[in-house]
C-alpha cells in the first residue's frame, strides 16, 4: 500500500498537498482499495467555498457511494478533468493521474495526518 510522506491525510481518508495557497486533494490508496472499482466521480462544487469537514462531493463504485470530504476551508478552483472519461484513474494512480480537486486555502488547515500518522489509523 503505497502512502507518501510527502502528503498529509484526513481520517476520512483523503490525501492533501499544499503547495503555496494552493492544496491538490484525492483519495488515499487504502481508500480506493476498499471502494473498489471506481465507475463515477461527480464533483458540482467548482467555484464555491467548501469549509473543512464538508462534503465536496462523491465517488461511486461498482457497490457503493462515498461522499468526499473536505481536509481545508478553501474555494474549489478546478476538478481533475481526466476523471470525466477515465474515473478508473483513481483506483490507477490515486497520488497522480487520479487527482479529484485543486482548491485555495482560505483558512488555515487543521487535524491533518502526517503518513505516519495516517499509517496508524489504518493498522499498516
Amino acid at each position: 500500500m503505497n502512502i507518501p510522506d510527502s502528503l498529509q491525510y484526513t481520517k476520512d481518508h483523503e490525501w492533501i498537498k499544499i503547495e503555496g495557497t494552493t492544496a491538490t486533494i484525492g483519495i488515499t490508496d487504502f481508500a480506493q482499495g476498499e471502494l473498489g472499482d471506481i465507475v463515477y466521480v461527480d464533483i458540482s462544487s467548482v467555484g464555491k467555498v467548501v469549509s473543512s469537514g464538508d462534503v465536496f462531493g462523491t465517488v461511486e463504485a461498482v457497490k457503493t457511494v462515498s461522499d468526499l470530504y473536505m481536509p481545508i476551508t478553501g474555494k474549489v478552483l478546478e476538478v481533475n478533468s481526466l476523471l470525466d472519461g477515465s474515473p478508473e484513474k483513481v483506483n490507477e494512480d490515486p497520488y497522480g493521474d487520479g487527482w479529484m480537486i485543486k482548491a485555495e486555502l482560505t483558512g488555515t488547515p487543521e487535524g491533518l495526518l502526517t503518513a505516519a500518522q495516517y499509517k496508524e489509523l489504518i493498522g499498516k
